[in-house]
């Protein structure tokens, strides 16, 4: 079922409580003419055959957003195994994931809508009933803010993230490669050939992934680095620069020149992963049948490291019993002149 939040600047977007996924997001350009500004579509069906990357669009991502290497991690000795749907790795949750549920609707209002799903013990191999709440909250201030709540009855491992693809100049229309990025980290996580984290923290400085200054997104996404080319483009994790610990922070602003369109991604998480939408060909068509091409759109996943389970020096992903995981996540829409 669909529903619509909307405030009185005229901002307004579409959900849906399966996969409590973001259908359209309409915002204005300098000259206050809107767009929507979302990638997907507007059949429910459409989502359920889209490919395997494709499925994510707008989707709320869970029980672990990103991927956990060899679908397999440890807690407190015991191995667990899980769906494997990313060659040998498990992604964003599995065959499965919240993506592909219906959540029930908790509660709904014009500017806000609140979902809440039982991950089951054993759901796609991970352990433990989980319970989460998620909000969607479309502020005056031309905000949405996403919340995540979640807890357990058994130690498991939880990463709720949000996955809606944007383009700024309006949903199907060219490419993002001329959009503006700024990401507010000195450090990022090295990937090896099948997009798993090293372990390393690595410096920006001297890469292509240094957004400390504003950058156009196109003209360094082809280059000759190794990690450009695993990720055939930009596939990665930043190290969020935070005061401390859980405080919620700029991570990254992204600007199309053109249309004057503004994203502030604010998060409380410690990582970012910034997806160019490397994979997209022109086969697929959105909601005016215009094809995706290739970085049609940009995902901007706040999160906790891909395979932290696997990485003991990253922040810890395990949840236990008594414990209550948090989340937050703000897009902030805006223009400049």
């Amino acid at each position: 079922m669909k529903y619509q939040l909307h405030n009185s600047n005229g901002v307004h977007l579409t959900v849906t409580d399966f996969g409590c996924r973001i259908m359209e997001i309409f915002t204005p350009d300098r000259n206050g003419k809107f767009a929507d500004i979302a990638l997907g579509s507007l059949d429910e069906d459409k989502y359920i055959n889209f490919g395997t990357g494709e499925r994510f669009l707008g989707a709320t991502v869970g029980r672990y957003g990103n991927r956990i290497a060899e679908g397999q991690f440890t807690i407190d000795g015991k191995t667990y195994n899980l769906a494997r749907n990313n060659g040998t790795n498990s992604l964003h949750g599995g065959i499965k994931a919240f993506d592909m549920v219906t959540w029930e609707v908790v509660s709904y209002s014009q500017s806000r809508i609140e979902f809440r799903y039982l991950s089951h013990d054993g759901e796609e191999g991970f352990p433990g009933n989980l319970d989460v709440l998620m909000t969607y909250e479309l502020t005056e201030d031309n905000e949405l803010v996403i919340r995540y709540e979640a807890t357990c009855d058994k130690a498991t491992v939880c990463n709720l993230t949000h996955h809606s693809y944007f383009n700024l100049h309006g949903e199907g229309v060219g490419d993002i490669n001329d959009h503006v990025m700024y990401i507010n980290a000195d450090r990022y996580t090295p990937v090896d050939a099948n997009l798993i984290p090293t372990g390393e923290l690595a410096p920006v400085e001297g890469t292509p992934l240094d957004f400390r200054t504003p950058q156009v997104i196109g003209l360094r996404s082809g280059s000759d680095f190794e990690q450009i080319r695993l990720g055939f483009g930009y596939d990665h994790n930043w190290v969020l620069n935070k005061k401390e610990e859980g405080e919620l922070s700029l991570a990254a602003t992204v600007v199309d020149p053109q249309s004057g369109r503004r994203l502030d991604v604010l998060t409380t998480e410690p990582g970012m992963q910034f997806y160019g939408g490397n994979y997209f060909d022109g086969s697929m068509t959105g909601k005016r049948g215009l094809p995706y091409v290739k970085n049609a759109g940009l995902a901007l996943e706040t999160q906790h490291f891909p395979d932290s389970p696997n990485h003991p020096a990253f922040p810890t992903t395990i949840l236990r019993p008594g414990e209550t995981y948090r989340h937050t996540c703000i897009y902030r829409f805006g223009v400049e002149q």
